[in-house]
């Protein structure tokens, strides 16, 4: 198998100042590209309208595919908010819905927003530096930066996961993560996008 796999797909560098491995594709996102993401729609267009931002970006290596086969992505996540909301990914669920990931802290402070997709239950779990976090199948799940550096993490996912983008895109995820005195704090989704 050994023989299978490019010889940079078996060691790679990177930095915690960018999510760039290698020379592999660099995917960035820019707060244009996170329409529908917030809840508070106002506070999203105001901020749009002064700037367009880069919110993240991630690197992912595919060295193999088949059965026991992982893929790994680097990701960094910047500080800041929207209104309330911190700086947030896209967030997905697994195309192969059984598929778990791991997450590993690098650097900076944020959390996982994790939401199981057959209760809707939502947990809001720490990501941070020298921190792991278990995303178990089924459950759809977003980065949040609620520090003042950097998120950066590493996500460790089954070869077959895949990424779906489409579901959480048409009815996104029923709670957000705002700055309530400091404090990363869930509220329901509808009561924020209600708010004048």
């Amino acid at each position: 198998m050994l023989n299978l796999i490019h010889p940079s797909d078996l060691s790679v560098t990177h930095g915690l100042d960018s999510a760039r491995i290698g020379t592999r594709p660099l995917v960035q996102r820019r707060l244009a590209d996170l329409r529908g993401c917030f809840a508070d729609v106002p506070a999203y267009e105001a901020a749009l309208a002064r700037d367009n931002p880069l919110i993240y970006a991630v690197t992912a290596v595919e060295p193999a595919a088949g059965d026991g086969q992982l893929h790994y992505g680097l990701g960094v996540l910047y500080p800041g908010r929207v209104g309330d909301e911190y700086h947030l990914t896209k967030g997905h669920h697994h195309a192969h819905r059984p598929a778990a990931e791991v997450y590993v802290g690098l650097a900076g402070a944020g959390a996982m927003l994790l939401e199981d997709e057959a209760t809707g239950e939502s947990r809001l779990v720490p990501l941070a530096r020298n921190t792991v976090v278990y995303v178990p199948g089924h459950t759809a799940h977003r980065t949040i930066n609620t520090g003042a550096e950097p998120l950066v993490y590493l996500g460790i996912y089954p070869a077959n996961a895949g990424h779906d983008y489409a579901v959480v895109g048409q009815r996104n995820f029923r709670q957000v993560v705002v700055d309530r005195g400091g404090l990363p704090t869930l509220v329901e989704r509808a009561v924020l996008s209600l708010r004048p």
